[in-house]
This record gives C-alpha cells, sequence and structure tokens, in this order.
C-alpha cells in the first residue's frame, strides 16, 4: 500500500507529472512510495549469467593482464632468444631475427586482443548498470532527505506556532492578574 502517491511526488519534486519521467525517475518515486529500499537489489532484473565464452574472455583478460603473465612472458622470450642464439648456435630452428618467434606473437596478439576486448565490454556494460543503480538510490536518497527536511521544517513551524499561541496565553493571563491586583482563580 503506497504511502505517497508518484503523481504528487514528480510534481513536488522534478517539478513534472510522473508520466512524462524518465522510466528510471518513476521507478524510484514507486519505491519511494512503498517505502522500499532500491539498494538490496543486488542482481539486475533480466541479467542473465555469464556464458562460458565470457567466462573464459574474462579469465584471459585477467591472466593477460597481470605481472605474473608478464614476467612469464619475459622470462620465455629471453629463454627462446637464448637458447637459438647461444645453446643451439648453427642448428637453431629460429635463427635471429626470430622470424618464427615474430609469427607466434602476431598470432598471439591477433586472438588475444578481442577476447580482452571483449572481456572489456562486458565489464563497461557491468559499470554501466551499477552506475544506473548508484542513481537511483543516490535519487531517492536525495528525495527522501529533501522530504525529511520538509518534515522538520513543518514540525518546527507547528513548535513556533504551539510556542506563540501558549505565549499569547501567558500574557493575557498575566494581563489579567495584573488587571485584578492578585492571583488569577482560574
Amino acid at each position: 500500500m503506497p504511502t505517497h502517491s508518484p503523481h504528487d511526488s514528480a510534481e513536488r519534486w522534478f517539478g513534472r507529472p510522473a508520466e512524462s519521467l524518465p522510466p528510471r525517475e518513476r521507478r524510484v518515486l514507486d519505491m519511494i512510495g512503498l517505502r522500499r529500499p532500491i539498494s538490496t537489489e543486488l542482481k539486475p532484473r533480466g541479467i542473465e549469467a555469464a556464458s562460458l565464452g565470457d567466462r573464459i574472455a574474462d579469465r584471459i583478460a585477467v591472466i593477460g593482464g597481470s605481472w605474473g603473465f608478464i614476467l612469464s612472458f619475459l622470462v620465455f622470450l629471453v629463454a627462446w632468444s637464448l637458447v637459438n642464439t647461444l645453446v643451439l648456435r648453427s642448428t637453431a630452428f629460429d635463427p635471429y631475427p626470430y622470424i618464427f618467434l615474430n609469427l607466434v606473437l602476431s598470432m598471439l596478439a591477433a586472438i588475444q586482443a578481442p577476447i580482452i576486448m571483449m572481456s572489456q565490454n562486458r565489464a563497461a556494460a557491468r559499470d554501466r548498470r551499477e552506475a544506473s543503480r548508484d542513481y537511483e538510490v543516490n535519487l531517492k536518497a536525495e528525495i527522501e532527505i529533501l522530504g525529511l527536511h520538509d518534515k522538520l521544517d513543518r514540525i518546527r513551524d507547528l513548535e513556533i506556532s504551539e510556542t506563540r499561541r501558549l505565549l499569547a496565553e501567558i500574557a493575557e493571563r498575566l494581563e489579567r492578574i495584573e488587571r485584578r491586583g492578585g492571583i488569577d482563580p482560574a
């Protein structure tokens, strides 16, 4: 059972009718009206689990972007050069300028680059979803804080008017007491 009308809230906080608001803002107003949190929604609606290919791409991107991979690859390159230059010398399978190594590295880069880009695209999409959810949470928090400020202002105004009424009543009693020259029987 909603406690606030989304239409009234839209007019109040956005200065427009709810129908003219984007879906995210309408959803936030609905959640405020139902007094339900937005931040507990950990898995966005409509998002399925990652496919096997996506998980493999993510894993390759993690490994390919690590210091362990870089250092082990550096060791591999140095070993390749030493074996083909110093150890095998005249029978080297890839003598200097290491054309076969160049081919292997080019093929590795041709395969690894699109896989890493796939992983980056998924990460960017995930970041956009999280940013959208963060926006909704922040918007709801801002509206709730503004609502609390309004409530506090109304409470303060009521207390001030009640205090003024009591002061006027006390002043009236004092005036009656002074006119009678004694204690007020009431």
